[in-house]
Parts: C-alpha cells; sequence; structure tokens
C-alpha cells in the first residue's frame, strides 16, 4: 500500500520538478533572443514558481474531497491532472513557432501542474500516517518522503541522461521534451494503481461513526487550530528551503556560483537526491525512538553539515565534489519530521485540510519566492545560498526546543 502510494508521488515530484532541471533549456525555446541572462533567468524562475502560488488552491479543494468524502479518491484525480499537464508541457511549441502565446500556455499548465502537486503531498502524508501505529508515523512519513526524493533523482537522473547522450543543439530540439513526455505516460499508468488503493482505517472510523465534519472543513481549521497552522507553516519553511536548496537548484548553485560544468551538476544533484532519499528513511526510525523535539535539534544541526559542504565546493576536484553533494543531500534529513509535525497538529476529521492549508500557503510564499530571489541575489551575493541554510538550521533548532519545552502540539479541540 506504501509502495503504491509512495511511487505515484514519486511520479508527480518528478513531473513538477523537471521543469527546474531543463531551466536553461526551457528558456531558449519559450522566450525571444537576445534578452539578458539575469532576465531570462527571472522570467524562467517566475514560470517555475507559478506552479508554486497555485498550490494552495489545488490544496484546499482536493483536501476538502479528501476530508469529506475520503482520502484515496483524490490521489487518482491529482495524478491525472499532473499527468496530463505535464504531457502538453513536453508537446507545446516554442516561441519560434506561434509567439507570445507559447510562454503564457506554458505558464497556464505550470499552474495546473499545481493545483496537482497541491492535493498530493498533503494527501500522501495523510494517507501514510492513518495507515499505520502511531509508534510508526516517522517511518511511515520517512518512507513517503524518501519516494518524493527519489521523483526528484529520477529528474536529474534522465536530464543527466538526455544531455550525455545528445549534443547541445539535439537537446534543444527536442531532447528537452523527452523527460515531459517520458513523466506524462508514467502517470497516466499511476493513475490505475492508485485505484487499487484502500481508504485509511481512521477515515472509516470516523465515517462509520458519524464524526465527520458537518461545515466546511478549512473552516474548523482556522476557526479551531490556529497553532497548528502556524507551527506547520513554520515546518514548511524548513522543508521548502530543504527542497530548494538542496535538491532543486543544486545544478543552479554549482555552475553559477562554482563554475562547475552542466555535466558534473547534474550528476552531483542526482548523488545529493540519493543521499537525501537514504537519510530520510534511516531518520524516520530515528524520529520514531527519541521524538520529534530532540530529531530537530539534530536534524538542525546536521543541516549545519550541507552549509560547510557549499562553502568548501570552491577549487576541489570532480570527486571532491561529489562526496560534498552527497553531505548536502544528507542534511536534509530533517524533512522526515515535517510531515510528522502535521499530522499531529490536527484532528483526523480536519487532518487533510489542516495539513494542506498549512502546507501549501507556506510553500507557495517560501517555494515559489526562494527560487526567484535566488536567481537574483546570487549574483549581487554568491553565497547567499549558505546564509539562507544558515538560518533555516537555527530555525530547525528553535522549533526543536519549542517543541521540548511545550511538550505537546495541538491540543485536538483547541
Amino acid at each position: 500500500m506504501l509502495g503504491i502510494v509512495g511511487a505515484g508521488g514519486a511520479l508527480v515530484f518528478y513531473d513538477f520538478v523537471i521543469f527546474a532541471f531543463l531551466a536553461d533549456l526551457i528558456a531558449l525555446v519559450f522566450f525571444p533572443p537576445g534578452l539578458p541572462n539575469w532576465l531570462i533567468a527571472v522570467q524562467t524562475f517566475g514560470i517555475f514558481a507559478a506552479g508554486y502560488i497555485f498550490r494552495p488552491l489545488g490544496g484546499v479543494v482536493l483536501a476538502h474531497f479528501g476530508d469529506i468524502f475520503g482520502r484515496k479518491r483524490v490521489f487518482a484525480f491529482s495524478i491525472l491532472l499532473m499527468a496530463f499537464s505535464t504531457l502538453a508541457i513536453g508537446l507545446l511549441p516554442g516561441y519560434q513557432t506561434v509567439g507570445l502565446i507559447s510562454p503564457l500556455i506554458l505558464v497556464g499548465l505550470r499552474m495546473l501542474q499545481g493545483i496537482a502537486i497541491g492535493g498530493e503531498v498533503p494527501g500522501a502524508w495523510t494517507f501514510a500516517a492513518e495507515h499505520v501505529s502511531q509508534r510508526r508515523v516517522g517511518a511511515a512519513c520517512g518512507f513517503i518522503c524518501a519516494w518524493l526524493g527519489l521523483g526528484v533523482f529520477f529528474g536529474a537522473s534522465i536530464t543527466a541522461m538526455m544531455s550525455w547522450l545528445l549534443s547541445p543543439e539535439n537537446m534543444l530540439t527536442f531532447g528537452w521534451r523527452v523527460p515531459f513526455l517520458v513523466g506524462g505516460a508514467l502517470g497516466l499508468l499511476a493513475v490505475r494503481l492508485r485505484q487499487m488503493l484502500q481508504e485509511t482505517p481512521v477515515f472509516v472510523s470516523l465515517r462509520e461513526r458519524n464524526m465527520l465534519v458537518p461545515e466546511l472543513p478549512l473552516k474548523v481549521v482556522i476557526k479551531r487550530h490556529c497553532r497548528g497552522i502556524v507551527i506547520s507553516v513554520l515546518c514548511t519553511w524548513i522543508l521548502s528551503a530543504t527542497v530548494v536548496l538542496l535538491l532543486l537548484m543544486v545544478p543552479t548553485i554549482l555552475q553559477r556560483v562554482y563554475a562547475l560544468d552542466h555535466q558534473i551538476a547534474l550528476v552531483a544533484a542526482s548523488i545529493s537526491t540519493i543521499s537525501l532519499v537514504i537519510s530520510v528513511i534511516l531518520a524516520g526510525f530515528v524520529l520514531d525512538r527519541i521524538g520529534v523535539g530532540r530529531f530537530f535539534i539534530l536534524g538542525g544541526l546536521l543541516m549545519l553539515v550541507g552549509d560547510l559542504a557549499f562553502i568548501n565546493m570552491t577549487g576541489v576536484t570532480s570527486g571532491t565534489v561529489y562526496l560534498l553533494a552527497s553531505c548536502i543531500g544528507m542534511s536534509g534529513a530533517i524533512t522526515t519530521g515535517v510531515p510528522v509535525v502535521m499530522v499531529l497538529c490536527f484532528p483526523p476529521e480536519v487532518r487533510f485540510s489542516g495539513i494542506s492549508f498549512s502546507y501549501n500557503v507556506a510553500y507557495a510564499v517560501f517555494g515559489g519566492i526562494t527560487p526567484v530571489a535566488l536567481a537574483v541575489l546570487l549574483g549581487v551575493q554568491p553565497h547567499f545560498h549558505t546564509y539562507y541554510l544558515l538560518f533555516i538550521s537555527l530555525l530547525s533548532v528553535g522549533l526543536g526546543l519549542y517543541f521540548l519545552v511545550t511538550g505537546s502540539f495541538v491540543e485536538q479541540s483547541e
């Protein structure tokens, strides 16, 4: 069951993030020639951010149906919507063919991808946590996070493979489309797999005991669980920084800041991602043993390892780059703790809506702004990413101390 949930999530994440790995080529295809490099970077990552901006819409709508009609039903729709929009991007004509309409359609398709992933990630966390005992929520969430990381790994790997097999001219002509077409086709296959899932025991119990909320679930969340929203937003800030800095932006940072070869940067991104996948699985078992407070403190300190790896990336051999990249990925183990905290923040009857609203609104802000901000600020301060990662590390430790002091998250009837 968790394997089907995780594999589908990996495909959805793959479809969403390959845009970042192909950003340079997409800019050449969908924007007019002759623009300054900084403007191209801002426009491209601005379109990338459009997907984040529309995540709250998808999250709120899909989570509403998840809390009212069941967790299972949102899965098939979210992955179907992602598959359709990803296929469409792979088939979309470029600026030279249809002019300005091309980037406009691209923005619209990224919006659809944002709506799809808005319900996917919170739904996967909720579904996994409600299928296991409370003593194993960390392991279950770590497993799901690992699959989502694998989606990023597949995206980086297939992009690296295509750039190795094809010349730059062929990559620009048709090679960049292949990852989108593959992801869309596999997404359609995953729709069928999602139909094999069984509803969570927690939701079935709520329905049988007539404990489903009679009013709008999001209204209940906002009225009664504000503290849970704040905690979840801060946790999502940590998660978004981890995903953007330690996974998605690794190729861009390594090329722009450290002047590394494009292919070396993509391989390093793949190593960073697989290192994170392994670390979040192990982190899930550690979390179940030591508790959330100590885990966040440990995870925040471990994030400093990734910061030091970035700092020492200058003027080293490719072998050392790959070793440091593995440290960068490992430092993102704290990702496992984020969904665990969110599950604890909201009671089952509004859990999907609470997680989805908090996560998607925060990710729309932090996940959408960070790539654009980095694209601009790295030109002003080349090591801005290390300062930002240091701040996120301190935030993680601070949350861990708060959890230890309070001893709880949000009361079930706040």
